[in-house]
């Protein structure tokens, strides 16, 4: 008999704005050739899914929203559910309520971790208290976890310390190479004005802290002769875009024309076009479980310059398909004071610049590195894999929650 798998999740496409929301979508057609599977989602009603509004409380603070919606997801999953899979905090309740509520293993998937990102606290005022809670809590009641990298399983148990570690299991993130390859068009790179003739950088993300854009643009007054090409949209909040215009403005008044930032979401081959032509891939993430868009970037072949933190090391290997940049959070969160922590960030941005002037001074490294990059993300990164693997994970969860029940 199939086993039924009910996925949680905040975002599922077509309206997806992270890696999280890449990773359900990514990962859920191919677990439906392995499994019964449903989706609860939030947000806007969408085909493939059951959507949930984050409309209740009226008026309330945008977490307590997010629980609503997540009781709206506990009363959807649908009776004779084998086993729960919740993705980020925003789902995280809903997961834990319903595996209590139906009484089966709930099952978590790590995509980041509320204690690493502490600069939400600030951003979000009481939500993320509550954001904390909700991710404590239904990580210490699962019957297991996955972690999309081996760093970021570390980073669980250090966070979590109380957790059994015997549920904790490592199942990578993936991209689908059919999807994202070496893509000849230049019809979209056009209509944003990229000279096809000169070398291109290019960031793909979200304006947040966490992404490290700020630091990009600073390091970007040292780049070498080139075009920077920001697909750059949603800031978390009203200081984060203040912040990155003023970093944008000033980086235009040494790059002048040579700066391009797209605001708008990019079709599918649209950034395959602009991931294939560019140069080089920059990933200056100051956290980052793993990096889906790095693997993005290297099944377009893509050379890749990322900082060193999390899992991307798991990704990026350097020296092969890219280049590292070592990236310490405690001199940079204000080892040696204020002034220790201001010339710590300045010297990473430094290294960065270095790093990306010597691939475009080097095409034929670069190239090199690109080709790497997609063999590896082909050998090491296929769906196929990883909807295995997640399947294995809830069979280890089954037992896991009957010796518990016992």
């Amino acid at each position: 008999m199939s086993m039924h798998v009910s996925v949680l999740t905040r975002e599922y496409p077509p309206f997806i704005y992270g890696g999280a929301g890449v990773h359900v979508g990514q990962l859920v057609p191919h677990l439906a050739n392995l499994a019964e599977v449903d989706v609860q989602c939030m947000g806007e009603p969408r085909v493939g899914a059951t959507a949930h509004a984050e409309t209740f409380p009226p008026g309330a603070n945008a977490s307590l929203r997010v629980f609503g919606a997540d009781l709206a997801m506990v009363a959807g999953v649908p009776e004779g559910t084998d086993v729960v899979h919740s993705h980020t905090w925003y789902a995280n309740l809903a997961g834990h309520l319903a595996g209590t509520y139906l009484g089966v293993p709930h099952v978590v998937t790590a995509h980041s971790l509320e204690p690493l990102r502490p600069w939400k606290r600030d951003q979000l005022g009481g939500g993320y208290e509550l954001s904390s809670w909700a991710e404590r809590t239904a990580y210490e009641g699962a019957s297991a976890i996955i972690a999309v990298s081996s760093a970021m399983r570390d980073d669980v148990l250090a966070c979590y310390p109380n957790l059994d570690p015997a549920k904790v299991h490592v199942v990578l993130n993936g991209v689908d190479t059919d999807e994202f390859f070496p893509d000849a068009g230049t019809d979209y790179l056009s209509g944003l004005g990229v000279d096809l003739d000169r070398p291109s950088v290019v960031f793909v993300g979200r304006i947040t802290k966490q992404k490290g854009l700020v630091h990009l643009l600073r390091a970007a007054r040292e780049f070498d002769d080139c075009q920077i090409l920001l697909l750059a949209s949603s800031p978390d909040t009203p200081e984060i875009a203040a912040e990155f215009a003023t970093a944008l403005a000033e980086l235009r008044e040494v790059k002048g024309d040579d700066v391009i930032w797209v605001k708008e979401m990019a079709p599918r081959s649209g950034l395959r076009q602009v991931l294939s032509h560019a140069r080089v891939f920059a990933c200056p993430s100051i956290y980052e479980p793993l990096g889906i868009v790095n693997l993005e970037a290297m099944a377009c072949e893509a050379a890749v310059v990322a900082s060193g933190v999390g899992g991307i090391p798991e990704v990026v290997t350097a020296g092969e398909t890219g280049l590292l940049v070592d990236y310490q959070p405690e001199l940079a969160s204000g080892a040696g004071g204020a002034a220790g922590a201001a010339a710590y960030v300045a010297e990473f941005e430094h290294r960065f610049a270095l790093s990306v002037n010597e691939l475009l001074a080097d095409e034929r490294k670069a190239r090199a590195f690109g080709v790497a990059g997609r063999q590896r993300a082909i050998e090491h990164f296929s769906w196929e894999a990883i909807a295995a693997q997640t399947l294995e994970v809830y069979e280890l969860a089954l037992k896991y929650y009957g010796r518990l029940r016992k």
